[in-house]
């Protein structure tokens, strides 16, 4: 167990979003805030602030292309668990000094980054670690995040629309899956040439490309699934299915009632 105890140095400053905020906001349906920060001596864009993440997390991909070295990474013994609750492995962590900067201000702190090798269409997720201890306020009306600086200044950084929309639209990809349902002939019909048919069970609407591909089987839903399907008309090749299906169920059954 490590307990760390955080003192707070930023200066206290008022950060408010007016109707001026307003004014360079393209209509958008609820976009999420997307920026761009200075970490390792380079410019990282589509970084997105996700109020919803207890930690801050680097991808793989980003990593290598800041040319960080593997050695460089410390282990982790945690475990991260997506929105489904499945889990995602770490490969450890590593410190870097990050900065936010507008052009005019600037705020740097040194930010632990998980190291995660999982698909997403963002270089890092901001969490609550970073957004809590920099002071970071974002306001999804305004599309913009403040935060204040060492000198007391407020620092406006505004989240980029069209980076943003594009992430999404990417991100769709990778909700699209494609299931391979494989039939199988009765053992008195030879099998056809190509006996498998592509279902196509998209979901969410998506690009034509980058789809992930998924084999899923066939597996008989009940014992009484399947004697309603015997009792219906069927062909040759259906009735096979079934007979090869009873005689692969082996489940336990009952002894008394």
């Amino acid at each position: 167990m490590l307990v760390e105890v955080f003192e707070d140095h930023s200066p206290d400053v008022d950060i408010t979003f007016t109707k001026g905020d307003l004014g360079d906001v393209v209509p958008h349906d609820n976009d999420p805030i997307v920026i761009s920060l200075v970490t390792a001596g380079r410019t990282v864009h589509r970084v997105l602030v996700d109020q919803g993440s207890s930690a801050d997390v680097m991808f793989w991909p980003t990593f290598e292309k800041l040319q960080l070295s593997p050695d460089q990474l410390k282990p982790y013994g945690g475990c991260l668990y997506g929105f489904a609750g499945d889990q995602v492995e770490v490969w450890g962590y590593i410190e870097l000094r990050t900065t936010f900067t507008d052009g005019s201000a600037s705020h740097t702190e040194k930010i632990r980054y998980l190291v995660v090798n999982a698909p997403s269409t963002y270089n890092i997720l901001l969490g609550r670690p970073t957004l809590n201890r920099t002071g970071v306020v974002p306001s999804t009306r305004h599309m913009k995040v403040k935060l204040p600086s060492m000198e007391g200044v407020v620092i406006t950084i505004r989240s980029n629309q069209k980076e943003a929309k594009k992430c999404y639209e990417n991100s769709l990809k990778n909700k699209r899956s494609v299931c391979h349902v494989t039939t199988t002939p009765p053992p008195s019909v030879e099998p056809e040439q190509d006996n498998r048919r592509v279902v196509d069970t998209a979901l969410e609407v998506a690009a034509e490309d980058d789809v992930a591909m998924e084999d899923v089987e066939a597996r008989p839903e009940s014992t009484a699934r399947v004697e309603e399907e015997k009792n219906c008309p069927e062909t040759a090749r259906e009735s096979g299915i079934a007979r090869a299906l009873i005689a692969s169920e082996k489940r336990p059954q009952p002894v008394d009632e």
